[in-house]
């Protein structure tokens, strides 16, 4: 099963909206003769590679795969079906897929067709591995990362503005490759005129991410690094109050626009994850990653700390009002992982308390 969750790794960030899934077959002495995992959406599952693999060889085997095996017609046909025919005697599952068209039923099937089955091997670590996508499908909204760099008294610019580069340079590949897991990366209408980020991977994975820009008005500049898409799709986000004008030039210009009911990260994760994201990484001014934070759309911190003094009561800070009033409200990260990269600090922690219910 260890070697099944390495292959899965493999397509980190490029199976959305599928989860990633690795397979290893063995053969009835317990030799190794099949492998493989799901590449990305609309090609063969981690199953069928790797039974294809193994051929013949594969009767009378054992199976072991990171997730419960689909049972339902999508873009590809059920893995029971070629499992079962492929004369496979026992299936060691991971992790049962919290899909409702799965959600047990592909273990049934199996048992039913007289396919010993055991589940669970494993299962903290592939819950891990899926936890984005298994929080799709509960929350109806994406695993949202929300990440900042800072100075080591806790700005994220100068009083003027001033923003580039806190970090060093092994910090900001660091984050080119943390965007290269990501299905989407979002920012509000005041990074963009603040710092006209690429926000790319910097061709780490292909495609890119898609880049989101969410404002309420679309008052945005004419000029803008994201409105060049040929490094990367973008995608503006808008509330119903932005001018006619405005949508009318960004129509111009090709740039896919999705107005929104209400301009809230909320509704903007519930419309990403239709749209098959599981995972979304949040490099926001303090406003938004406040809004994002108190409406559920973060369950996971990533901080870069730079020791650097920027000084200045007016600096800006990663985060804007949360409504505290007493340090019992305060959240706390009740477990983080520290990292050197370069001379910055990075920090990653989960929020506390349970995501949100309505799907």
């Amino acid at each position: 099963m260890g070697r099944a969750l390495a292959l899965a790794a493999l397509a980190e960030g490029q199976t959305s909206p599928n989860p990633l899934v690795g397979c290893v077959v063995l053969d009835a002495t317990g030799q190794l003769v099949g492998e493989g995992f799901h590449r990305r959406a609309g090609e063969p599952h981690a199953e069928v590679m790797a039974l294809g693999r193994a051929g013949d060889r594969a009767r009378g085997g054992t199976l072991y795969v990171t997730l419960e095996p689909c049972c339902h017609h999508g873009r590809t046909p059920p893995c029971t079906e070629a499992v079962i025919a492929a004369g496979i005697t026992k299936v060691v599952v991971a992790l049962t897929d919290p899909d409702p068209r799965v959600a047990g039923g592909g273990i049934s099937q199996l048992q039913h067709a007289g396919v010993a089955v055991i589940t669970g091997v494993c299962a903290a670590e592939a819950a891990v591995q899926n936890q984005a996508f298994v929080h799709r499908i509960r929350s109806g909204r994406p695993w949202g990362v929300l990440k900042w760099a800072m100075s080591l008294d806790g700005r994220t610019a100068l009083p003027n503005g001033a923003s580039q580069w806190i970090s060093g340079p092994p910090a900001r590949s660091w984050v080119h490759q943390l965007r290269a897991g990501m299905d989407a990366v979002i920012i509000g209408g005041g990074t963009l005129r603040a710092d006209d980020p690429l926000l790319s991977s910097r061709g780490r994975r292909s495609p890119e991410p898609l880049r989101v820009v969410i404002s309420r008005q679309l008052d945005l500049p004419q000029q803008a690094q994201l409105w060049d898409q040929s490094v990367g799709p973008t995608l503006v986000a808008h509330g119903p109050g932005a001018a006619a004008e405005n949508c009318a030039w960004l129509d111009g210009l090709g740039i896919r626009r999705l107005p929104l009911n209400a301009c809230e990260p909320a509704e903007l994760l519930k419309e990403l994850a239709a749209q098959g994201c599981n995972r979304v990484l949040w490099e926001c001014g303090p406003e938004l990653a406040a809004a994002a934070m108190s409406q559920g759309c973060v369950q996971e911190l990533a901080a870069v700390i730079a020791p650097a003094l920027l000084g200045g009561l007016t600096a800006r800070t990663p985060l804007g009002n949360l409504g505290h009033t007493t340090m019992e409200q305060v959240l706390r990260l009740p477990q983080t992982a520290q990292q050197r990269l370069g001379s910055d600090w990075l920090f990653q922690g989960a929020l506390p308390g349970p995501p949100p219910t309505e799907a």
